[in-house]
């Protein structure tokens, strides 16, 4: 078991050049095991509000150094997240690097609770992208500092429900901002990525008889999906561009760029995958020029991490609050995009503001006492 805490200035240093920002991570660690081929990356943003909780993404990289980009910017953004969402928990996130030969064995993610365990409860891993509530199990064999494990364990099972649930609720906000009504009917909503969150997205919309519009780079999903709902199948690669009423990017991130939101014919963006701006600066600017409503990400999908929250706290896991603070996220949309208005300023800028405000409200507290 090697173990390598890195500087996490230095790590950043390592991303230098690319137009991401990362600065101010707390640690970053990286953690490699021979024998189970394990290599994982922890990056742990912000604890001011409580110990940093993100999920555990097992992903192809390109190379090291874009999987070190990927949880850096994710652990910020659940930073973001959890301060928006009002609750007690700071931005941490896990990848484990997927390559050939390399599985999620029952071995390996043991070891990779180990890593975890190490980190004294800084960290609190979840699922994420290929990762779900049965290898939690495993990682829970090594550690207790984990969240999401399933229900008839005493936990509070897979959050995508949730976060889809958060994502349908930010959509009506939007609407109701532009049209003076949240009711989704009759809306052309396209919906990129039918995976956990997406299948109960669809379902959401179509329940309130919507006209919904999938793609998916998996065939089987589509079939998942077109199985239990009525819904138009269109061409991967093709959706972005479709005439739309909302645009959801609910798979991976980078989606919205400078040369795809030029081509957007949509009148709202709020979707569940997280990053779905490759520079965040430029494209959140980028679309409040183009007249395109934009809910961040990390405000639209806060759902999931609302469900894994409430399962740290003490007393039995209790799904009716989990509802009662996801719903809050409807109001919180509003204001959102209430302030960017008056303000002229892209709504990222406001949610981002807001969650800082909270952390550093909190910060002075603790410093003064």
């Amino acid at each position: 078991m090697k173990i390598i805490e890195q500087p996490a200035q230095a790590a950043v240093d390592r991303c230098a050049g690319n137009h991401f920002y990362f600065g101010g991570h707390e640690q970053i660690v990286y953690f490699q095991h021979e024998p189970t081929a394990l290599q994982a990356i922890v990056a742990i943003h912000d604890t001011t509000l409580g110990p940093a909780l993100g999920g555990l993404r097992f992903l192809e990289y390109e190379n090291e150094s874009a999987a070190l980009k990927d949880v850096l910017r994710l652990s910020r953004g659940m930073t973001y997240k959890s301060a928006i969402a009002g609750l007690d928990v700071g931005g941490g996130k896990a990848v484990i690097l997927k390559k050939k030969g390399v599985a999620l064995t029952e071995a390996l993610l043991r070891k990779f609770g180990t890593f975890v365990d190490s980190l004294g409860g800084k960290y609190i891993t979840a699922p994420d992208v290929n990762t779900h509530v049965n290898h939690m199990v495993q990682v829970a064999k090594s550690t207790r500092h984990i969240a999401c494990l399933p229900i008839a364990l005493g936990g509070s099972g897979d959050p995508s429900e949730n976060t889809a649930y958060g994502v349908y609720l930010a959509m009506k906000a939007a609407v109701k901002k532009t049209v003076g009504t949240d009711s989704l009917a009759g809306k052309k909503i396209g919906v990129e990525g039918v995976g956990k969150v997406g299948y109960f997205l669809v379902q959401l919309l179509c329940q309130e008889k919507a006209f919904v519009y999938v793609t998916d780079i998996c065939p089987k999903r589509l079939e998942a999906i077109t199985a239990v709902c009525k819904v138009e199948v269109v061409v991967a690669g093709t959706l972005h561009s479709l005439p739309l009423d909302i645009y959801a990017p609910c798979a991976l991130g980078a989606t919205l760029n400078s040369k795809t939101i030029p081509k957007l014919r949509c009148a709202m963006v709020v979707g569940a995958a997280n990053n779905q701006l490759a520079c965040e600066e430029s494209d959140a600017k980028l679309l409040l020029e183009h007249g395109i409503l934009y809910l961040p990400d990390f405000l639209a999908n806060a759902g999931g991490i609302i469900n894994a929250a409430t399962e740290l706290e003490k007393g039995p896991f209790n799904k009716s609050w989990v509802k009662e603070r996801t719903e809050q996220l409807y109001d919180t949309c509003l204001d959102v995009l209430h302030r960017a208005e008056a303000s002229n300023c892209s709504t990222k800028e406001v949610a981002q503001a807001i969650a800082q405000e909270r952390i550093q409200s909190i910060k002075s507290i603790c410093h003064n006492g």
